[in-house]
C-alpha cells in the first residue's frame, strides 16, 4: 500500500478517486482548499488534512493531483517541490495543456521527482463508483509502477505512449465529444424552426450509425433534462481551447475545432458556462428563438 497525497479531493471527480483509494488500503493525505464539506467523509474515514502542498509531497510516496486546468496544476506543483522527496511521483489527472506538462515534466525531473500525465474520462458517477478510465503518458517502467494505484479508482488504465500522450490524447478525445454536442445543439435548433418532430429525429438516430451516448444526454434536453451529461460547460470550453492551442503549435488548421470553441464561447456569453454541457441547447434557443425544453 503507497502513501497517497492529494490535492483537488473536493471536487467533482477528485473526491470519488480519493476515496476509492482510501478504500483500497492506502494511506491517503490531503489538503483543504476551500470546501471542508466535500471532504468531511474522508478525513472521518482516515485520511488525513496536511497543512500546505510542500508538508503533503514530503508525507507522500504518489500525489495525485486532480484541479481545473494548467495554471492550477502549475501552481501545486511549484507549492509541492518545496518538500519534495527524491522518488516522489506526481501523477496530473487534471485536463491540462501538452506544452505547460512538458515544462512540468522537465522542473520536476530536476528535483528528482516524476511527473506523470493521467487524465481521467467518464464522469463523476463513475468516479464515486470506482469506474473511470484513465490515459496514462509514461515510460513503460512508471506506467507499471502506477497500474495498480490506478486501479483503485479505475475500471479501464490505457497506456497511451510516452510522457506528455496521456494530455494529448485527453484533449483530442475532449474535441470530438464537444464537437458532437454542439452540432447536435444546432441541429435541434435547425430543426424545431423547420418545423420537424425532433422526437423522430432522436428515434432515427437511435436507431443508426450517428447514435451515441452523448447524443442521448443531448436528447433528453427535448424532456426538460439538462443534467444527462454532467460537465461543466465553461470546463468543456477550456478543454478544446487547449485543443486549438495544440493545433495551433502544431501549424495544423483547426477549422472544426475553432468553430466548436466558439459555440462554447457563445453559450458562455450568454449566461450558460457554469451550467452543464447539454444547456447548449438553451443557448441555441438564444440564439435562433427556437423552442426546444419544455418549461
Amino acid at each position: 500500500m503507497a502513501k497517497i497525497g492529494f490535492i483537488g479531493a473536493s471536487g467533482l471527480m477528485g473526491h470519488g478517486m480519493a476515496k476509492n483509494l482510501l478504500a483500497k488500503g492506502h494511506g491517503l493525505a490531503i489538503t483543504v482548499h476551500r470546501n471542508r464539506e466535500r471532504v468531511a467523509d474522508l478525513l472521518a474515514a482516515g485520511a488525513t488534512e496536511m497543512p500546505s502542498p510542500a508538508a503533503l509531497a514530503a508525507a507522500s510516496d504518489v500525489v495525485f493531483i486532480c484541479v481545473t486546468g494548467s495554471p492550477q496544476v502549475e501552481a501545486s506543483v511549484e507549492a509541492m517541490l518545496a518538500g519534495a522527496k527524491k522518488g516522489l511521483m506526481v501523477v496530473d489527472c487534471s485536463t491540462s495543456e501538452p506544452e505547460s506538462t512538458a515544462r512540468l515534466r522537465e522542473r520536476c525531473a530536476g528535483h528528482g521527482v516524476t511527473f506523470v500525465d493521467a487524465p481521467l474520462s467518464r464522469t463523476p458517477v463513475e468516479a464515486e463508483a470506482g469506474r473511470l478510465n484513465v490515459m496514462v503518458g509514461a515510460d513503460t517502467s512508471v506506467f507499471e509502477c502506477l497500474e495498480p494505484i490506478l486501479k483503485g479508482f479505475a475500471e479501464n488504465v490505457f497506456h497511451v505512449g510516452g510522457p506528455g500522450a496521456g494530455h494529448t490524447i485527453k484533449l483530442l478525445n475532449n474535441f470530438i465529444a464537444q464537437a458532437i454536442c454542439n452540432a447536435t445543439a444546432e441541429a435541434f435548433a435547425v430543426g424545431q424552426r423547420a418545423g420537424v418532430d425532433l422526437k423522430q429525429l432522436v428515434s432515427l438516430i437511435s436507431a443508426g450509425p450517428v447514435n451515441c451516448g452523448l447524443f442521448q444526454a443531448m436528447a433528453k434536453t427535448l424532456d426538460g433534462q439538462m443534467d444527462g451529461l454532467k460537465f461543466e460547460l465553461d470546463l468543456a470550453r477550456k478543454d478544446v481551447r487547449y485543443y486549438t492551442h495544440l493545433a495551433e503549435s502544431l501549424a495544423i488548421p483547426s477549422v472544426m475545432g475553432e468553430a466548436v470553441h466558439q459555440s462554447l464561447s457563445i453559450a458562455s456569453a450568454l449566461g450558460h458556462g457554469r451550467k452543464y454541457v447539454p444547456s447548449l441547447v438553451e443557448a441555441q434557443e438564444q440564439l435562433s428563438g427556437a423552442k426546444l425544453v419544455p418549461r
